[in-house]
């Protein structure tokens, strides 16, 4: 039977190209997997930021096996690129740092193994990605881990993939599914078991399975799941076993209406994440994925757009968990490379057999804001068209979709190509005129009325370190982020006919070329802190349009130094009723609907305490005379906000 053995620990790292024999030699740091070179570097914006060549180095005791059994190497994740040495021997090469690789190295296999392994985050025109607003670490990130398995076994190098492809309907309410698994030879049964871990429905390998009165996968209110597990059976002996996630829902995309869940309306309003944090860059563990969803979870959003490369297996997994509606997306961005076009058909087909049987997934994402630069133009649709087809081929189940850059105008025929289409617009950030949303949607909906229309990005910078009573664009304030936030969740509540909003960014995250804000190397407009450790104001107003969780905020606590004769104070509560109080004493209530506003008197000193019911935020302003400068920053000629 089937056995999985990680090997994170104890590696070695050489921090250059030293090639793979001279690597078993060579001196180096000790470390564990997961580990990335750039978790300093490539957040700090300096000209240290290394990319290139590494190696890493272990070994390991011959596993044992069953008479004829199989042993693998298996990598959730090295970037960019890599090189699986045995023994000296080349057993895999890998051009995708974002998905799951297995190599067979049964006949390469001493009693003690030298395991080595170059990552190559190297510029390059051949794997994508070379030119996005976002660091681009090298090396081991992911779990490494032994598989050992019978001579019968599931398929376990085949893009990567799990070796089972679940595909489930509804119909009348009834869960229908098919299963299809791949061994290399023997019989395959299939058990469909429910939460509790009853079987619920069994037949044969790509028989058709139905489930009376199936409970659905319904969003955040009930993601129920089904497990679907497939045994391989040679001579009525179970040689291999292996399950897969299955979750009966309908979804569509309706161009008038909007996004339906089992036949509902269903507003899809959420967040974009990068997956990586301050100083561990994108080496992360369970802990910090958990976390991550949790921070989601609590801001009450209901959709994430997994950008912009295929992220961890188990992040998929918490997203089925929690009932968390998904847009999958590969990392072919910004800037068409025409000698790539083989490695975005690679990482598309790796991204859909490693991640077709979540129900969470509901579309596929075939690029992002891929007419920035616009070289190679008609070579650059045709592999739209490409990858458009390759995803209806491999699961014609789910749509496709993709982002398009603002710039390249509602009627650029990149934006046709796939099923349904969303936009990365910061009108009000990049472009003064937060009403220009307004008249671009209108634009596009009125001439393409027959299209879904999303809004895949939207955002401005916030730093909670940076106030101001009177906010700009462009200041990165907390205020100003604020501001812009407020406007664009109105906007969307009012436009039931956007199929999925997605804020950029649920995170700060780490965007080595960038320089703004007082901090190099980063871009600030996360929801969240880099660290996680500050929710942003702007949190607070989305949870209170999107959690149901009761609560009340006072905005503005790290704005203590205010200038003035008038109190400004902004209160987020999913609440119907606010009171204010003031040093001690009641100064008003008021009845609203998730932003309440006072204006009041400044005194020298003002302790505010707000109350909703039993809920109660507080923070101190001081009256100042002059601006506190600590609160803004000083724009010189190397210091750009809008990059």
């Amino acid at each position: 039977m089937r056995k999985i053995v990680n090997i994170n620990q104890g590696w070695k790292f050489i921090k250059q190209d030293v090639g793979a024999e001279a690597a078993l030699q060579a001196e180096g740091e000790q470390v564990n997997i997961p580990h990335t070179w750039n978790n300093i570097d490539g957040q700090d914006g300096g000209d240290d930021y290394y990319r290139g060549k590494c190696w890493y180095v272990t070994s390991f005791e011959k596993p044992e096996t069953e008479e004829g059994g199989r042993v693998f190497l298996e990598f959730k994740g090295v970037n960019a690129s890599s090189m699986v040495y045995v023994n000296g021997d080349l057993v895999a090469v890998h051009a995708n740092g974002y998905s799951t690789f297995r190599a067979d190295v049964t006949e390469k296999l001493k009693e003690k193994n030298d395991l080595v392994v170059l990552a190559d985050n190297s510029k390059t025109e051949e794997v994508y990605p070379q030119t996005a607003d976002f660091t681009f670490y090298g090396g081991i990130y992911r779990d490494v881990n032994i598989i050992t398995v019978s001579k019968e076994h599931f398929d376990l190098t085949y893009y990567g993939g799990p070796g089972i492809m679940v595909t489930p309907t509804v119909k009348e309410g009834n869960g229908v599914v098919t299963v299809q698994a791949w061994a290399n030879e023997g019989e395959i049964e299939i058990s469909i078991l429910d939460a509790d871990g009853n079987e619920v429905a069994k037949g044969k390998n790509e028989e058709t399975l139905t489930i009376e009165n199936a409970k659905l996968w319904d969003g955040l209110k009930s993601p129920y799941l089904y497990k679907a597990v497939a045994r391989l059976i040679v001579g009525g002996e179970v040689k291999d076993e292996i399950c897969a996630p299955c979750g009966f829902r309908t979804f569509r995309m309706d161009p008038q209406k909007g996004f339906f869940l089992n036949g509902r309306p269903y507003p899809l309003r959420g967040v974009c994440r990068h997956q990586d944090r301050k100083g561990l860059g994108n080496a992360i563990t369970k802990a910090e994925h958990d976390e991550d969803m949790q921070l989601i979870l609590e801001v009450g959003a209901n959709t994430i757009r997994l950008a912009h490369y295929q992220h961890d297996d188990y992040f998929y997994d918490l997203c089925d968990k929690y009932g968390l509606v998904i847009w999958a997306e590969i990392p072919y961005i910004s800037r068409h490379m025409p000698e790539a076009n083989e490695n975005t058909d690679f990482q598309m087909r790796e991204l859909i057999y490693q991640q077709y049987n979540h129900p969470s997934i509901v579309t596929w994402g075939v690029s992002n804001e891929i007419t920035m630069f616009p070289k190679h133009r008609k070579d650059m649709l045709e592999n739209h068209y490409r990858l458009n087809d390759l995803c209806h081929k491999l699961d014609p189940t789910r749509p496709t979709t993709l982002a398009c850059y603002a710039m390249c105008g509602p009627f650029n025929k990149v934006a046709t190509i796939t099923d349904i289409v969303s936009w990365n617009l910061y009108l009000g950030w990049y472009v003064p005129g937060l009403f220009l949303n307004d008249v671009w949607f209108w634009l596009y909906h009125a001439t393409h009325p027959n299209r879904c229309l999303g809004m895949s990005e939207y955002g401005a910078e916030g730093m909670p370190n940076l106030h101001s009573v009177h906010p700009k664009r462009g200041d990165n304030t907390e205020e100003y982020q604020i501001k812009y936030h407020e406007y664009m969740v109105k906007f969307f509540a009012s436009r039931d006919y956007v199929w999925a909003s997605h804020i950029w960014n649920m995170f700060d995250f780490a965007a080595d070329a960038r320089n703004q804000g007082g901090e190099p190397g980063m871009n600030h407009k996360g929801l969240v802190t880099f660290d996680r450790k500050t929710k942003k104001d702007s949190f607070y107003l989305y949870k209170a349009y999107w959690s149901e969780d009761p609560f009340i905020h006072l905005c503005g606590k790290r704005f203590v130094n205010r200038t003035g004769k008038k109190l400004q104070v902004k209160v987020y509560t999913n609440q119907p009723k606010v009171a204010l109080y003031v040093n001690g004493k009641l100064i008003e209530e008021k009845t609203g609907d998730k932003v309440f506003n006072f204006t009041l008197p400044m005194s020298e000193k003002n302790e505010i305490e707000v109350r909703a019911g039993e809920l109660t935020d507080s923070g101190t302003v001081i009256s100042v005379n002059k601006p506190d400068p600590s609160y803004s920053i000083k724009m010189g000629k190397n210091v750009s906000w809008q990059v």
